[in-house]
């Protein structure tokens, strides 16, 4: 690459669900051209996602992309190594786990390389889980999180009965997915500061930094970088805080999201 093209090198964070994948998690053929097309011209694609490294490897391999952002923010990765992590508090896991065991609230434990649940045959973990279309849950291990760092946590309980964990555990953030799931997170942690780790070592300007989402999670990644893009099948919350919104990820929102922003 010259001088030249590096100056105008730009780099691009996409989120996964709802966003770089369609609706059966897979990638679109016009997604998949785009992105090629974009790495051909010199910029760099990297992921940002509250998903585990080990839930997206397959994409990596499949998009030819070894710069991540995971577990919203808590373990981030440029070029194959890992640059930051973030883990939970051990002590305030353990006491979490008690409260669910108390409340019969199954919780799923995930580092860089796996997870495990503290119960076994769980309808709730395996109804949400199953929908992220990795072919495997949990296997049981109670004491997954002890002496070992912890990314994430999944906690199961409905709608409105985590409103006592949020007010218990000021260290922990929680993000809900899925109706009956929650993300379990350090306090104050986002992919937005996980991509500020990126972009920093790199040196990359905002004006050059683009990210495309469609989610609550996405909310600080769109409204702190200039370039962003909410897809069209993204919440209003999404479309507010971004500069653009595209098409849907079922209408080749990726290709169309690039145009507007000018890098296609």
């Amino acid at each position: 690459m010259s001088a030249s093209q590096e100056h105008e090198r730009s780099i691009v964070f996409f989120d996964l669900d709802g966003t770089l994948l369609n609706d059966a998690k897979e990638i679109n053929p016009s997604t998949r051209e785009a992105i090629a097309e974009l790495q051909k011209r010199g910029h760099i694609v990297a992921i940002a996602t509250g998903r585990a490294p080990f839930f997206f490897e397959h994409v990596r391999r499949e998009l030819n992309i070894d710069t991540y952002v995971s577990y919203n923010g808590s373990y981030v990765v440029h070029e194959g190594e890992v640059v930051f992590t973030n883990p939970l508090n051990e002590d305030a896991l353990q006491k979490l786990t008690d409260l669910a065991l108390k409340n019969k609230h199954a919780v799923v434990y995930m580092d860089h390389e796996d997870m495990r649940a503290n119960v076994s045959g769980n309808d709730r973990v395996a109804e949400s889980i199953g929908t992220l279309n990795i072919g495997a849950l949990p296997k049981h291990d109670p004491l997954y999180y002890k002496d070992r760092f912890i990314y994430q946590s999944l906690l199961f309980c409905a709608e409105g009965e985590e409103e006592l964990y949020e007010e218990l555990f000021g260290s922990f953030d929680f993000v809900r997915w899925h109706p009956f799931s929650l993300d379990v997170l350090p306090a104050g942690g986002s992919k937005f500061k996980g991509i500020g780790r990126i972009t920093e070592q790199l040196g990359i300007p905002p004006e050059r930094q683009y990210a495309f989402g469609d989610a609550l999670n996405d909310l600080e990644m769109l409204e702190g970088i200039p370039n962003s893009v909410a897809m069209g099948n993204g919440l209003p919350e999404a479309k507010a805080a971004a500069r653009w919104t595209s098409r849907s990820n079922e209408e080749d929102g990726i290709a169309y999201g690039l145009k507007l922003a000018g890098l296609l």
